[in-house]
């Protein structure tokens, strides 16, 4: 090799030599820090993603009620200190709405409630109400309705004796008979599946709707027990002494009746629930002044 050329090769132990080996030990080190901070991202994205989907796992897996609802979502417990998680909707079921005050009072089993056609009777005795002579009755409940028998038999007992209702006429009287005793007619709150055979409801667009007086049995319907009416413009606590007033009123021999004029109350005799025609709704055979709340019989 002529003197004064080099090979471009640095002398082992030179200078340029300890600058490449430095170089390359720098790359190492970029090289893994990079790894490590990849891999460090990627594992922390994957355990915040697997708390969300471990839920919407469980929420989609749940079989819903027999009644057709779906069971309350639940999510794991957050850390202490860590931000409380909102669970996402299971995309297979939605959570119904939460019924009203009115609607769920002295009932907890939705309207939809299978039909068993046995019946629990209230065990309570009334004082007789009314000047008239004494009819006596009971109250009976559906077993799987989720209607407490004896607060329903108070409810009764409260519409039957109040100053609106049939106890205004001196003809008429009442009073709550305890469990064994005889009765002259029987409240049935029923499911409306059960409502349908003992009234023998025919009419498509009145199945599971309906109430009715079948022999010496007022049939009252859970659906509109719990719900009401869409045709009445009130609690439901009164819907249930229109059809109460209004079942009994049968029982006492009082055909239907339709409404008198607009704007007028609706009579309790009146089929409410297929429409107004003009009328206000009401739930009483008598105004407070004691005026029997008439209108047209219907032929």
């Amino acid at each position: 090799m002529p003197a004064g050329r080099s090979t471009g090769r640095p002398r082992p132990g030179g200078r340029a030599h300890r600058r490449a080996a430095e170089r390359r030990r720098r790359l190492r080190r970029t090289l893994l820090l990079g790894s490590a901070a990849v891999l460090a991202a990627v594992s922390a994205t994957a355990y915040a993603m697997a708390p969300d989907e471990e839920v919407a796992a469980v929420a989609d897996s749940r079989p819903a009620d027999p009644a057709g609802e779906q069971a309350e979502q639940q999510t794991p417990p957050s850390a202490p200190g860590a931000p409380a998680k909102t669970p996402r909707p299971s995309a297979k079921h939605s959570v119904p709405p939460s019924p009203s005050p009115s609607a769920s009072a002295s009932a907890s089993a939705p309207p939809s409630a299978p039909a068993t056609g046995v019946f629990a009777g209230s065990a309570l005795t009334g004082q007789p109400q009314g000047k008239g002579p004494v009819r006596r009755w009971r109250v009976e409940v559906e077993d799987g309705s989720g209607v407490d028998p004896d607060a329903a038999a108070r409810q009764v007992e409260a519409i039957l004796g109040d100053p609106r209702g049939w106890t205004r006429d001196a003809a008429y009287g009442f009073q709550l008979a305890g469990a064994g005793q005889p009765v002259d007619f029987t409240v049935k709150i029923a499911t409306p599946t059960t409502t349908d055979r003992l009234c023998e409801v025919v009419t498509p667009e009145l199945k599971g709707e309906t109430n009715c007086r079948a022999g010496h049995t007022v049939v009252v319907n859970l659906k509109r027990w719990q719900e009401g009416s869409p045709q009445f413009n009130g609690p439901v606590q009164e819907y249930r002494a229109l059809i109460v007033n209004h079942e009994v009123g049968h029982e006492l021999g009082h055909e239907h009746e339709t409404c008198p004029a607009p704007g007028k109350p609706a009579p309790a005799m009146m089929q409410q629930i297929k429409g107004l025609l003009g009328c206000t709704a009401n739930a009483w055979p008598f105004d407070g002044n004691g005026t029997y709340l008439s209108g047209p019989r219907v032929p």
